[in-house]
């Protein structure tokens, strides 16, 4: 073995050395590089070359190579940032990316989750790589498909009509009938052979006058008496009603109660000057927007006044809306924007919905001075509630649920713990919604730790669009680094498996958060320390042998 074998392993040493070299000036140079992860060299001795001893045979060694330069994939600290759509992983897992070059249309991995949406509605990253994910449900919110580009296709939110309204009140105790109608009557007369048509009543402090009408929806005694009826007045109190015939069947002396009908037939969809109900003929009012399946808006008003009653106090209502946006076919233009009429029955002394079963009563109006009356087993077909049906688009009735405090649990008018009431104080509006909405744009987009992509639209929907698609492999140390913070996969790095975000052993996300680089300086500096003194120590050999052979040369002179 001759001296010279020694300037090849210090050249080895010098190459391994060099190699190292370029490893920590590349941790160094991407110290600030998101994603990115530090690699480490790591040597081996060379065959050894076997020699004859003494003692029979040894072995030299003849250098040193490069065994290994592998990444370090230890968790980076997280970076704050001001944009919704900076990703960072906190665990295991790599993003997903698909290059849309339609040459390569090759997947991609990545840690860096610097994203943004193009012009095209593709998240991508910098490198215009499209991020991989789930398509979700915007109702259910559960995932649609198999894994695919993440693109806002749709820049708006689809409206929704409204199908329950809610309006809890407090009704002042103090009012007064202000319709006049006289709902509680009490008969002083019989039909006579000579009026069949004729009945009497007494209807204290209504103000009836002479040509007046009331709307009469029961049974007197034993007959119907359905229909309006004029009023004739005798006295202060004292009034005959006259309408279609009316059968001799009744009996002199009873008592009947007309139900509390006054404030729909003071309601008249026709006045030209647009006072459809004046406002000394109610005692209280209230309005709600909704929405029809368009996305347009309009306004559901509903009006109350006090009733009569001769034991809990009963308040009537009608509901209403403008009559120039009833789209219903309606034969007596008086009932345009008429929708239903009811009433509503109180506690005398706990002032809440009395609790019976017919605490709440409604009625729709047919539009040709009819109404249908609605039973406690239609309420109960619709979760509890009545349902109205407004017709704001031609030939497309809505259905809204009508709430006000009250479910009907099959037996009794059940009260929320929020309902309507009828105290000593002020009429007012405690609560009131309804849900639907209208057409929205999108505003907005946000990410969640699960990795869900949402968005904010302008009619204050917020909706799941994607959930990001997390990567992991069996091996991190296969990937192949293609540069840009990308891996590809590998036959060493072994199949991808894809999952969601914080479920089965995934790192969760932090949105507004980057990973920084891994690479620790003070390591690099200490290798750089220890990598320059091998280096220098691996020239002096090479030095060292050519002054022997110099030495060895210089013996002839």
């Amino acid at each position: 073995m001759s001296i010279s074998s020694g300037l090849f392993s210090g050249i080895s040493g010098l190459n391994a050395m060099g190699n190292e070299m370029t490893v920590i000036s590349d941790n160094i140079a991407n110290v600030n590089t998101v994603g990115f992860k530090e690699s480490r060299v790591t040597f081996q001795d060379v065959l050894s070359q076997t020699v004859a001893t003494t003692t029979g045979s040894a072995q030299v060694g003849r250098g040193t190579s490069l065994a290994d330069i592998s990444s370090s994939f230890s968790q980076g600290s997280f970076e704050s940032t001001d944009s919704s759509t900076d990703l960072a992983i906190g665990g295991s897992g790599f993003f997903t990316l698909r290059d849309d070059d339609s040459s390569s249309n090759n997947v991609y991995y990545s840690r860096a989750g610097e994203f943004r949406f193009d012009k095209d509605g593709n998240f991508v990253n910098p490198a215009n790589y499209i991020v991989q994910g789930w398509k979700l449900n915007e109702i259910t919110g559960q995932d649609e498909g198999s894994l695919t580009d993440i693109k806002l296709s749709s820049f708006t939110s689809s409206p929704t009509e409204t199908d329950k309204m809610s309006m809890i009140m407090n009704l002042n105790s103090g009012s007064v009938d202000s319709s006049a109608s006289g709902e509680t009557t009490n008969i002083t007369g019989a039909a006579s052979s000579g009026a069949p048509n004729l009945i009497r009543i007494t209807a204290t402090g209504h103000g009836y006058q002479t040509g007046d009408t009331v709307n009469i929806s029961g049974v007197v005694g034993t007959t119907e008496a359905n229909g309006t009826w004029v009023i004739t007045r005798i006295d202060a109190d004292t009034f005959d009603l006259e309408g279609s015939t009316f059968a001799n069947a009744y009996t002199s002396g009873g008592a009947s109660n007309l139900p509390n009908t006054a404030l729909s037939s003071v309601w008249n969809g026709s006045a030209s000057d647009g006072i459809y109900l004046p406002d000394d003929k109610y005692s209280y009012q209230t309005a709600l927007k909704v929405y029809d399946s368009l996305g347009s808006t309009h306004d559901i008003t509903i009006y109350f006044d006090k009733g009569s009653s001769t034991t809990d106090p009963v308040w009537e209502y009608i509901v209403t809306v403008n009559p120039t946006e009833d789209l219903r076919t309606v034969a007596d233009a008086t009932q345009k924007g008429l929708l239903a009429r009811g009433t509503i029955e109180f506690n005398g002394t706990s002032g809440v919905i009395s609790g019976g079963a017919s605490s709440i009563t409604c009625s729709l109006n047919d539009g040709d001075g009819t109404w249908t009356a609605l039973t406690n087993n239609d309420a109960i077909d619709n979760g509890g509630y009545f349902v109205f049906n407004p017709e704001f688009i031609a030939d497309s009735e809505m259905g809204i649920k009508l709430d006000f405090g009250a479910r009907f649990n099959g037996t009794t008018w059940a009260n929320d713990a929020l309902t309507t009431t009828q105290y000593a104080t002020a009429s007012t509006t405690t609560f009131q919604s309804a849900n639907g909405y209208g057409a929205g744009a999108l505003q907005s987009v946000s990410v969640a730790t699960d990795g869900v992509i949402t968005g904010k639209y302008s009619n204050g929907q917020v909706l799941p669009l994607y959930r990001l698609a997390l990567t992991k492999f069996t091996n991190d140390q296969g990937l192949y680094k293609v540069g840009g913070s990308l891996f590809s996969q590998t036959l060493l790095s072994g199949e991808p498996t894809t999952g969601k975000p914080g479920r089965d052993g995934y790192g969760s996300l932090s949105p507004n958060s980057l990973e920084q680089s891994n690479v620790d300086l003070a390591t690099q500096f200490v290798r750089m320390i220890t990598t320059q003194r091998g280096y220098q120590a691996n020239s002096k050999t090479i030095t060292t042998i050519d002054q022997m052979l110099s030495d060895l040369i210089n013996l002839k002179r």
